[in-house]
């Protein structure tokens, strides 16, 4: 008998049928069991343009609010949103941060606003570098708090230059913006920029213990398989591009951050999530085969954060903190190389 036979599967999702794929109405019910939660409009784009307004107040109006696109079924509930230099100069570094890949991600949604509202992004940062900032990649999963999108596809899977029957608008949208201004650099100044176009790209995320009891078992009973155990990993951690992993770099934002909160330890096996620990609190996995959008710029400096919101050592506050930490320690090392 197979090993993902109904007979063999109990039931632990209460959509579709145990061992067997879902059809479009077993879609058709989760898409309708999903509510919205919060305000995408209320907590990302009205607050980035107060964050724009404080900024021009204080006189440390460096940036632009730029709209890159807009959710299909509702743009204008869902419009997308990002924070970039006013004006782009050739000669400095490019760095891309993004949060909100799997929307439910609140501190890498916030976190990322907080970066742009600290007094460092204008005094310090926006002196040196070119800084784009897309808070928030997946609106409609940071309102209905889901991992997937409206078309129950896993966004962080979609960064798939070359498949466009992988992508998501999400993934679409961003891909296009972030080659739009590749390509509007390089027309406006006549030059060509050295290669990477993109020295560091920063790729903020969070797990929280709904991955467990929700998001992991949704994702297995969509697919028709049986449930699988796992656990969370208790603190900070980074996944380091195993094609190009800068362990150095990695090194300097974990060091940043430890002093905001703790790192996640190995288990006994010296992993997190399977992943051999190569130094205190960082892994590797290939970003840009798997379609993950911390590989999506092929940056000389690229990283994605995970933190745990649900730890009994954190708070909601510590791990937007620990974002903005993780920003502060990679741009710093940047700027150490230059």
């Amino acid at each position: 008998m197979s090993a993902t036979s109904t007979d063999e599967i109990p039931r632990f999702y209460p959509i579709g049928t145990p061992g067997k794929p879902w059809e479009e109405a077993d879609c058709k019910a989760w898409k309708e069991q999903a509510k919205v939660q919060r305000s995408y409009q209320k907590e990302v784009v009205d607050k980035l343009q107060l964050v724009k307004d404080e900024a021009k107040y204080k006189d440390q109006d460096w940036f632009e609010i730029k709209h890159y696109g807009a959710l299909s079924h509702d743009p204008s509930r869902y419009p997308l949103v990002a924070i970039q230099s006013k004006e782009f100069d050739i000669d400095k570094p490019f760095v891309l941060v993004t949060g909100g890949v799997h929307g439910y991600e609140t501190s890498g949604v916030q976190g990322a606003i907080a970066f742009c509202q600290s007094e460092i992004a204008a005094n310090k940062y926006a002196k040196s570098l070119n800084i784009v900032v897309c808070p928030c990649v997946s609106p409609w999963a940071y309102e209905h708090i889901q991992r997937w999108q409206a078309d129950l596809s896993d966004p962080n899977r979609s960064f798939q230059p070359d498949d466009e029957s992988e992508q998501t608008e999400e993934s679409k949208a961003l891909m296009t913006h972030i080659q739009h201004i590749q390509q509007e650099v390089m027309t406006q100044k006549g030059e060509k920029k050295e290669s990477p176009f993109w020295k560091c790209h920063l790729d903020l995320h969070e797990t929280t213990d709904t991955d467990v009891t929700e998001f992991r078992p949704a994702k297995r009973a969509k697919a028709g398989l049986p449930p699988q155990e796992g656990g969370i990993p208790d603190g900070f951690y980074l996944v380091a591009d195993s094609t190009n992993p800068q362990l150095e770099f990695q090194k300097a934002v974990i060091d940043k951050v430890k002093q905001v909160t703790h790192i996640a330890p190995a288990d006994d096996a010296g992993t997190i999530l399977d992943e051999p620990v190569v130094e205190e609190g960082i892994i590797r996995v290939p970003a840009r085969e798997l379609g993950l959008c911390g590989g999506v710029t092929l940056g000389e400096y690229t990283t994605t954060t995970e933190v745990y919101p649900d730890s009994p050592k954190a708070t909601a506050e510590t791990c937007n903190q620990a974002q903005v930490a993780a920003i502060i320690g990679g741009l710093d090392y940047i700027l150490s190389q230059s």
